[in-house]
């Protein structure tokens, strides 16, 4: 027979408090492919979670990749990683991050592809949800405004629990394309891409800033040699905006995929979370009434913490810029209802 545990008690048989130590943390990683599994590394190497869950429905590769990074598990801060192809071991997680999506086949087109993901999507979270209630949910898989509305309307999960990454790594190319032009440190570029994480993205250049000054005023910086390097005109912004839509489709046809950069972009959302850091992230939820915009999901900066979005921030917006974002809305609202969502 198994041995019970039995708090210990006081003279008088009441429980005795157990001493109480960190409360510690799960992230449960949905899709042990090239995006996955470098989220559980980038997250056990960042020290985002006490415990790393990788699931996926191929057993040997999910194995393998928790098998791989385990064994490096003593260079990392201390942690504990898990691989199965049995959604239990998703159970009880903290947060959850949907990175598995439908494979393209050949002469399937972007549409289809999106459509099958979200048929994946239908299947998965109801699934995800029973073995996970209480975590918050982020969407990675493209594309993925769809596919978090999607999730939204099939998990019925209130709107801050579940949110999609959105242009968090988007805004990581804008600043670093910046911080190369301009020759300042990205930590010191504070800039935002809004709307859809796609072709209709948007700069929010009324809002942004280096330092303290406004990027449109930005005069460049003096050297030693009395000279002027690193001015954004006009035609430097747009060069920088089409490069940050079409950074992702370079790499692709390089390397075949982006995984890198996403793996860190959703490990600073999943620390955000689970450290309740109320940090203000492009993060991709649910728009309600957002500058006359409403049920579509975009990306516009947001207050990350424990619950989730706990805030949608309505910043100034130039009127091309709050013009931008209704086109990308309007966008995304006609694909969806293709999906009949």
């Amino acid at each position: 027979m198994p041995h019970e545990h039995r708090p210990e008690t006081d003279d008088l048989g009441h429980a005795e408090p157990r001493p109480q130590g960190r409360r510690t943390t799960k992230l449960a990683v949905v899709g042990a492919g090239s995006v996955g599994a470098t989220m559980a590394y980038a997250a056990l190497m960042r020290g985002a979670a006490r415990t790393v869950a990788l699931y996926d429905i191929n057993a040997a590769k999910v194995e393998a990749e928790a098998l791989d990074i385990g064994h490096g598990i003593q260079f990392m801060p201390m942690a504990d990683v898990v691989g199965s192809d049995d959604i239990e071991v998703c159970r009880d997680a903290d947060v959850v991050v949907v990175t598995a999506g439908a494979k393209q086949k050949p002469g399937q087109s972007r549409l289809d592809l999106a459509q099958a993901t979200v048929s994946l999507v239908r299947t998965m979270l109801p699934q995800l949800v029973e073995v996970a209630p209480d975590a918050i949910y982020v969407m990675v898989t493209n594309p993925v405004d769809i596919v978090t509305y999607a999730a939204l309307k099939v998990s019925g999960l209130p709107d801050n629990q579940l949110f999609g990454s959105g242009t968090v790594l988007d805004s990581s190319r804008l600043r670093y394309l910046l911080h190369r032009h301009t020759g300042v440190a990205v930590q010191n570029i504070h800039a935002y891409i809004a709307g859809e994480h796609g072709d209709s993205e948007i700069p929010l250049w009324s809002s942004a800033s280096i330092g303290s000054v406004p990027l449109t005023e930005w005069p460049g910086m003096i050297g030693p040699d009395g000279r002027t390097t690193g001015r954004l005109e006009p035609a430097d912004r747009e060069k920088i905006a089409e490069e940050v839509v079409n950074s992702a489709y370079r790499i692709i046809a390089g390397k075949g995929a982006t995984n890198y950069a996403v793996a860190l972009a959703g490990s600073r959302i999943i620390e955000a979370v689970l450290n309740d850091e109320n940090r203000i992230l492009p993060v991709s939820s649910l728009l309600q009434d957002y500058r006359g915009i409403s049920d579509v999901c975009l990306s516009v900066p947001s207050v990350v913490g424990r619950q989730g979005v706990q805030a949608r921030l309505e910043i100034s917006m130039s009127d091309d810029e709050l013009q931008g974002l209704q086109r990308s809305a309007h966008a995304l609202r006609d694909v969806a209802r293709q999906f009949g969502l």
